[in-house]
């Protein structure tokens, strides 16, 4: 089997890279302007590039793994935000189609409006409240539009052990500050990068003799938690494993999302119910403090 990754340096495509490797030949691009020495290009705002770099690899699978997620600035860019997480899979799901190649793509919970406190299922209709969540919406369409052969994975709250995340950000500011302010009516699952490349990889495996589960799917780490509960976790468990800090889990304090305006609106209900993945695939999805807990731990140097 011949893969082709794109987004190979986001944390997903970090972890992609390990979790297909043991599936075949990988072809692994980043989303830097450059072309490499081969003349092929990951670069999501090239669409022709992106169309001749299918057509010369010539893949049995796609991953996409490549987006535009700057949320906030995508309300002062919309164009760009569409050009990379709408028109470009677009793109890579038709000439995927032209090959009889699969489409591996991700979306996000921002697809929805957030309302109400019930898990959303795959049939829930949609309404995003932001620019980031209207393209990724559009994504989901063009690709399933263009390619029967597809699989799309919404997500939510992704962190990886490799760069910038949520966790990373309060372990620093709880080393710097006595006290902490965090949003606490914002609900969701934090998903490791981890969970979902190894996720993607049993679902590819599975998809060559059963074409038949094609389709959407809601990919989370299950449990659910507010970003205010996810901090208090990542500090309770930073210093079990003996981290000094300032700032202690008690001192986290609890506010509302009105306090905290940003440009894109967020979604207050994240939570995705991974009932229909997880009955396809045959999985068990673990709770979401599992991947948290060995994701400090990793970084902790324990």
């Amino acid at each position: 089997m011949r893969i082709l990754l794109l987004g190979c340096n986001g944390q997903v495509g970090w972890e992609l890279q390990r979790s297909l490797s043991v599936l075949g030949e990988v072809v692994v691009l980043g989303s830097d302007a450059k072309k490499n020495l081969q003349g092929l290009s990951g670069n999501l705002t090239d669409l022709d590039g992106l169309a001749q770099t299918v057509q010369t690899v010539r893949p049995d699978v796609i991953v996409n793994a490549a987006a535009h997620t700057a949320v906030d600035k995508a309300e002062s860019e919309p164009e760009l935000a569409r050009t990379i997480n709408a028109l470009a899979p677009g793109v890579l799901a038709a000439e995927a189609h032209k090959l009889g190649a699969w489409l591996i793509h991700y979306s996000t919970d921002y697809v929805f409006d957030g309302s109400g406190t019930t898990p959303w299922t795959e049939t829930d209709a949609t309404g995003p409240l932001s620019v980031y969540g209207a393209t990724k919406l559009e994504g989901e369409q063009l690709v399933a539009a263009n390619n029967p052969k597809h699989l799309i994975l919404r997500t939510s709250w992704v962190y990886g052990a490799r760069g910038g995340n949520f966790a990373k950000t309060m372990l620093r500011l709880a080393s710097e500050r006595e006290t902490l302010t965090v949003i606490d009516d914002q609900f969701g699952a934090p998903t490791s990068a981890e969970l979902l490349a190894d996720v993607t990889a049993h679902a590819t495996r599975n998809l060559q003799s059963r074409p038949e589960l094609a389709g959407l799917y809601h990919c989370v780490a299950s449990g659910e938690t507010t970003w205010h509960g996810y901090a208090r976790f990542v500090l309770q468990t930073a210093q079990a494993l003996g981290t000094v800090l300032k700032a202690s889990p008690e001192q986290v304090a609890p506010t509302s999302t009105q306090n905290y305006p940003t440009p894109a609106k967020r979604p207050r209900n994240s939570r995705l119910n991974t009932a229909k993945l997880q009955d396809a695939f045959n999985l068990t999805l673990p709770h979401w403090q599992a991947g948290v807990g060995r994701m400090l731990t990793e970084i902790s140097g324990k």
